[in-house]
């Protein structure tokens, strides 16, 4: 049987390859607004970031998230990622 491939992101925070199931995307939409994909379907510039603490406050300081998709990220994006990986952690 053959193995099936699993697809390898880029977090753009720490630069580390990752499973793409380990990270958060979050898009550009074309209307402009900025969103967490937790489907990785939606339609737009994407960016990958590790589900780490460290990640999520390293873009946040460097506002690299800003740099990669065009636009200014705002700060509620941040603290909903936090608290999405609060709670993937509290599951495990």
């Amino acid at each position: 049987m053959k193995k099936k491939k699993i697809p390898i992101r880029h977090c753009v925070a720490t630069n580390e390859k990752h499973p793409k199931n380990e990270m958060f995307r979050i898009v550009r939409t074309t209307e402009g607004s900025v969103e967490i994909d937790p489907t990785g379907k939606l339609r737009g510039r994407g960016a990958y970031l590790s589900k780490q603490n460290e990640a999520i406050q390293k873009a946040r300081k460097s506002k690299i998230l800003d740099k990669h998709l065009g636009v200014s990220v705002p700060s509620e994006i941040y603290d909903r990622l936090t608290r999405l990986l609060k709670e993937e952690n509290a599951r495990e």
